[in-house]
């Protein structure tokens, strides 16, 4: 007899840069998602929002999780997709920003995944998802993702979105690899998360890499993201903003030219 907690889903991942993930799910199965998720779902699915898909923890425990959700960056409620048909029926996810989503069979990282917050895309039901605290002071500082992060544990498929292209890593036991701030996506809870000062005066100021490394060290996996989301939202930011003064100061000029012919 099996013992597995969470549903067996089935699965297909559409798109290149801008990723959806579609669940088929046999009747009476469930995934949950972060809100705000879905992309579309066929008949026979039903969808219902709450706090928290584990009825045992009762009023105040679940309210506790949710406000946790809340700390990683997910938002406060959690959706249920259900198969209420008689046939198998699909929904579907959308990435919330260009990148790819990566499936993760949680069966394969004993003691769970640690993951950036803000990174959970939906999961088949019977995986938890909880907040996970920083140890280390300054990793929480200065490692690019604080003190919060989240824990996805159970024994089923879960799905996370990160940005640019996906780079799974193998570590073994005290093998180092320094990253740069940010790029992290996520890592076996067996992997060590710290981080380290660049080191000297001119690559400090000068190297464009920040003061400090992540390092991870194995034994593990961990998943490298090409582009951060924070890394792509400065990098616009910086361009409007020089698309801005550069309109301010045509408009200066053209304003002051006018002027004189007045």
């Amino acid at each position: 007899m099996s013992t597995k907690r969470s549903d067996e889903v089935d699965y297909r991942i559409e798109g290149d840069d801008m990723q959806a993930v579609v669940i088929t799910l046999d009747p009476s199965e469930v995934v949950i998602a972060e809100a705000g998720m879905m992309l579309y779902m066929t008949d026979g699915i039903a969808m219902q929002t709450s706090m928290t898909t584990d009825k045992n923890k009762g009023f105040f425990g679940n309210l506790m999780k949710a406000a946790g959700r809340m700390l990683t960056g997910e938002s406060f409620f959690i959706t249920n997709f259900e198969n209420t048909g008689g046939q198998r029926a699909d929904v579907a996810f959308a990435a919330p920003y260009p990148g790819k989503i990566v499936p993760l069979d949680l069966s394969h990282f004993q003691g769970g995944f640690i993951a950036q917050k803000d990174s959970f895309l939906c999961a088949a039901r019977g995986t938890d998802v909880s907040i996970h605290f920083n140890r280390k002071i300054g990793s929480g500082l200065f490692g690019g993702e604080g003190f919060i992060l989240e824990k996805l544990t159970g024994d089923g498929l879960a799905f996370i979105h990160a940005g640019g292209t996906v780079l799974e890593r193998r570590l073994e036991p005290g093998q180092t690899l320094r990253v740069d701030t940010g790029c992290i996506v996520g890592f076996e809870s067996t992997v060590d998360f710290d981080i380290e000062f660049v080191g000297g005066f001119k690559n400090a100021l000068f190297g464009g890499e920040g003061l400090w490394f992540a390092t991870v060290r194995g034994p593990g996996r961990v998943y490298l993201q090409t582009l951060p989301f924070a890394r792509l939202a400065n990098r616009i930011a910086s361009v409007v903003g020089a698309g801005r003064s550069a309109e301010q100061t045509s408009g200066g000029l053209l304003g002051g030219l006018m002027g004189d012919n007045d």
